[in-house]
């Protein structure tokens, strides 16, 4: 075969060498030791959990040890490709700072490794191709949709593996003449890589977390060039991942069957393969088992989904981080108020087997990240969640700033900061006894307590209410007011003898929270009636009394 014949049919066009993209796009000059990591998703308008989860470990790779972090877009399937999906990755991944250092833009591509859209690439791929026609690597083959199907049903009937390999790579050997009259007659054709590769043969490969792994050679004919002359994932992503010089590539254990083929390729090319870091799936517990996250069963696999409930940013890649390091927590409990940029992320420190997402676990840590964050960190953060998901609340939250962040304000601080905001969307009920318009109270008394006396209760502490109480004077008239009405005022006292009393001062001191709060769990009630008024705790007082 006259493989240059073969590469000028082929690529009449190319007049470039793998030689010139080296000099297009030279070794980057970084520290040594720094890593340059990319994250490159498809733009299906699908920005799922998993996205972000390998995002993170690419970030911090990148960033931790003074390398580039670059974003590249894989575009060559177009039938998956949304309108306004690269906008969707690009939000994403700014809601959730993850900064890159260049990459696809909104408006562009900023960097000198672009273009950063991989149908934007197709003139790189196809010198690629080129010089591996002319190597005798590579090879058009014609088998239409139908002949392929044929083949896949003759290998499931005689039980072989799928695929283009051996005597069903037809194309393989096809004379030039031929191959040129096929082209001229407009036969469609894709451009096979030519494996020599023997699954009886193995080839060690290591991953940065899983180690040395022992893998068959691969011996499947893949396909590098698609009919319409865009390149296969297999293909784009070697070219792209060794001329953007990317050294660490993180991705789902999925591709793992696949290594074989890209570092086969690699070295087809005459390239070193950077280091491949396999992360465990994400994996949910499902009636006693465990089962990968599925994008139609689990709502909490689209990332829009956190968005919705509120939860915030630095909850949600705290948790994943604990996924991702199985050291985290402790650090974390060690240093609660450092940033997360500054936990020493490694490799291995990475599971291997499928890491278990739970809401209820994101629901604990999205709590201890919320109590951490200041009054005013709070209302930014939940006044534009509301503008966005909850606009009538949003304007409750934003009549009066002062007052809605000394309601935020409560209980925090100190050592053991209250823990009642979960995720934005659980903002309303907590706050809402503070707002007329979203007072829901329920009047359940305590059993120690009948509709009269609380009646009486409540009448005998608007006499004693006194707006400028501090919290030990409002605390001295509620015992004042269990001992008028017989009740302890000594919860030792009582706990040890309850007999001897109808109930204690907690009993009446939940008497009047019903009515202030309209609900038997509250914060600090001394501090939520200062922040209300004086009219506002009359009021209610009075709406309590005649609803008994």
């Amino acid at each position: 075969m006259d493989t240059t014949a073969l590469a000028n049919l082929l690529f009449p066009e190319v007049t470039e060498t793998p030689a010139d993209l080296e000099q297009r796009y030279p070794p980057r000059n970084l520290p040594e030791g720094a890593r340059v990591c990319r994250m490159a998703p498809s733009p299906t308008g699908f920005m799922h959990l998993g996205n972000l989860y390998g995002a993170i470990a690419d970030e911090r790779l990148a960033h931790q040890s003074g390398g580039v972090f670059y974003l590249r877009i894989e575009d060559t399937d177009q039938k998956r490709e949304v309108a306004g999906g690269v906008e969707t990755i690009l939000d994403t991944f700014s809601q959730y700072k993850l900064p890159f250092d260049e990459g696809a833009t909104l408006t562009g591509d900023s960097g000198a490794y672009g273009p950063y859209r991989q149908r934007q690439r197709a003139s790189l791929y196809h010198v690629c191709a080129r010089w591996l026609v002319l190597q005798g690597k590579a090879y058009p083959c014609f088998l239409t949709e139908e002949e392929l199907t044929a083949m896949r049903e003759t290998q499931a009937a005689e039980k072989l593996n799928f695929g283009c390999y051996g005597d069903f790579a037809r194309y393989r050997d096809t004379p030039i003449d031929l191959i040129k009259s096929l082209i001229d007659s407009g036969k469609p054709y894709v451009v096979r890589y030519r494996s020599e590769g023997d699954l009886s043969k193995r080839i060690a490969v290591d991953d940065l977390i899983r180690g040395r792994l022992d893998m068959p050679e691969n011996d499947q004919d893949v396909v590098l060039l698609k009919a319409d002359g865009i390149p296969t994932y297999h293909f784009a992503h070697v070219v792209d991942d060794h001329l953007m010089r990317t050294t660490v590539v993180v991705r789902g254990e999925e591709w793992l069957a696949t290594l074989p083929i890209h570092i086969q390729l690699f070295g087809a090319m005459g390239w070193k393969p950077p280091k491949y870091l396999h992360t465990a799936s994400l994996m949910k517990m499902d009636g006693g088992s465990k089962r990968k996250l599925s994008k139609r069963k689990d709502p909490e696999l689209a990332l829009s989904f956190y968005s919705e409930k509120g939860y915030t940013v630095a909850a949600v890649k705290e948790y994943l981080m604990s996924l991702l390091n199985s050291n985290f927590e402790d650090w974390r409990a060690m240093n609660p108020e450092k940033p997360l940029e500054d936990f020493p992320f490694s490799p291995k420190k990475m599971g291997t087997s499928g890491a278990l997402f739970s809401i209820e676990k994101l629901d604990d840590v999205s709590k201890g990240v919320v109590s951490r964050m200041s009054a005013d960190e709070v209302y930014g953060e939940l006044t534009a969640w509301a503008d966005r998901y909850d606009p009538d609340f949003a304007a409750l939250l934003r009549r009066d700033e002062a007052k809605t962040k000394r309601m935020l304000a409560i209980g925090r601080g100190g050592k053991k900061p209250r823990k009642d905001i979960t995720a934005w969307s659980d903002a309303k009920t907590y706050l809402s006894f503070f707002f007329d318009e979203t007072f829901t109270p329920d009047y359940t008394l305590p059993e120690t307590v009948p509709a009269g006396a609380a009646k009486e209760m409540l009448a005998a502490y608007a006499d004693l209410y006194n707006p400028a109480d501090d919290s030990g004077e409002w605390f001295a008239k509620v015992k004042q007011l269990a001992c008028n009405f017989g009740y302890c005022d000594d919860m030792k006292a009582y706990k040890q003898t309850p007999e001897n009393w109808p109930g204690s001062v907690a009993d009446v001191s939940n008497v009047v929270r019903l009515a202030i709060a309209g609900r038997p769990q509250s914060p600090d009630l001394c501090e939520v009636m200062q922040i209300m008024g004086p009219e506002m705790v009359r009021q209610r007082l009075d709406r309590m009394m005649g609803a008994l």
